[in-house]
């Protein structure tokens, strides 16, 4: 077999293949020529290959006939014409084609086996196959190591994949806690760089990272976690206990399921003074107690629940709007209660869809919810009937406000 290609120049790592062909190891063993295709592509960026020149490769390796390669030099050899390798290449130009030829060979995939006229063409000498063209016997000889380039290669795919969602799940992390120190602790001043940061690495995530780039990312959030915790933990040190005991003080359904009845009733004594009387007034406040009973029982009967589990100062943060319906100022779980009460027939929310939702999640959980819901109130498009299906899902699973109320602190820190 020639050594040298025809009226090209000669190099010292185009020797070293032709060498490397020749020292071919009688243990070696047929390949799948697809197989070796599919372990090259995988491994191409540790040989300096890209797309195109493996689609030219492709091309090329259609021509052999079979499905295996041998890895004995000059067996595998194919000899198509520039024309024909182009019209498979869906009509690449010659120059082209022969450009990502040259790195293939350049690369060690492809030996040129030249004919004395550098025509590529098979004849019969004697009984032997003599064929000119291209060898393919080198992704035979070299799939073990295309094998564990492409395995290294799926490692660090994998590895990086497995860091981005790190970082992001750190990136989330680091905002939340920012939005609860601005709420719990503002006379501290590293929430707004931690804000920063988590819009800096959102940006950086943008591009197609390394893994060095990856891991500084990941030291930089695990630094700003820390010193975040370090700076909440007299807030992750109060008694989770205590919130419940306040929210659930302040859960009062015979007083609070007959605030509307109580309502209804004044109203109607105060619009039709003039066709009722004693009697008429003594049957509706008998009436009125009755409902009250009725409520308290089933308030009885209804399973113990728990109020908000995040702090008052970071759901006013995230729901402001609810501050134009108080009296006065929003202090305490009371005063939301009763801006709720007050904004809730605003909405369209009735009366029986409100007395089922306290029932449901608790009066102040309900509370939280109208706030939040008043925030997308031009997106929601039937308030009542979307209480009615949160207050089915908080009697069927445990329910929590907390996810509505992060979702608009996230948004408004964008």
């Amino acid at each position: 077999m020639p050594l040298t290609p025809f009226g090209r120049t000669v190099d010292a790592v185009l020797l070293k293949r032709q060498q490397a062909a020749a020292e071919h190891s009688p243990m070696q063993s047929a390949v799948s020529k697809w197989d070796a295709l599919r372990e090259l592509a995988a491994a191409r960026k540790a040989h300096g290959l890209n797309d195109r020149d493996l689609s030219v490769l492709q091309a090329l390796i259609s021509f052999l006939p079979g499905t295996e390669i041998d890895p004995r030099p000059g067996v595998t050899v194919v000899h198509p014409s520039n024309r024909a390798i182009c019209e498979r290449l869906n009509g690449m130009p010659n120059s082209t084609m022969r450009r990502h030829m040259a790195k293939l060979v350049s690369a060690g995939i492809l030996i040129r086996r030249d004919s004395p006229n550098g025509k590529r063409y098979v004849r019969r000498c004697q009984g032997e196959r003599v064929a000119y063209g291209f060898d393919l016997s080198p992704l035979a000889r070299r799939y073990a190591e295309f094998s564990d380039a492409a395995e290294a290669e799926r490692t660090l795919a994998a590895r990086i994949k497995q860091l981005r969602e790190t970082v992001s799940l750190m990136r989330r992390d680091l905002l939340n806690l920012a939005l609860l120190g601005a709420a719990e602790r503002p006379e501290i001043g590293v929430w707004d760089q931690f804000h920063d940061l988590f819009h800096l690495t959102a940006r950086a995530l943008r591009r197609k990272l390394g893994l060095a780039e990856l891991e500084e990312i990941q030291t930089r959030l695990t630094a700003a976690l820390q010193e975040a915790k370090s700076h909440l933990e007299a807030v992750f040190a109060e008694d989770p206990g205590t919130s419940g005991a306040q929210n659930e003080h302040h859960y009062q359904n015979s007083k609070k399921d007959s605030f509307e009845s109580e309502q209804a009733v004044k109203a109607a004594h105060a619009g039709d003074t003039e066709s009722k009387d004693d009697t008429a007034y003594a049957e509706n406040h008998a009436a009125e107690r009755s409902v009250t009973r009725e409520s308290s029982i089933q308030s009885a009967e209804a399973p113990a629940l728990t109020g908000p589990n995040l702090p008052l100062r970071l759901i006013l943060a995230a729901c402001g709007e609810i501050r134009s319906y108080a009296d006065g100022a929003i202090r305490h779980w009371g005063d939301l209660q009763r801006a709720a009460d007050t904004v809730r027939p605003m909405m369209g929310i009735s009366a029986a869809v409100w007395d089922e939702a306290k029932r449901a999640m608790g009066a102040a959980e309900a509370a939280v919810v109208v706030a939040a819901m008043l925030e997308r109130f031009a997106d929601i498009r039937s308030p009542g009937g979307y209480l009615r299906h949160l207050s089915a899902k908080a009697m069927s699973e445990n329910f929590s406000s907390t996810p509505m109320v992060m979702a608009l602190a996230r948004k408004a820190a964008a």
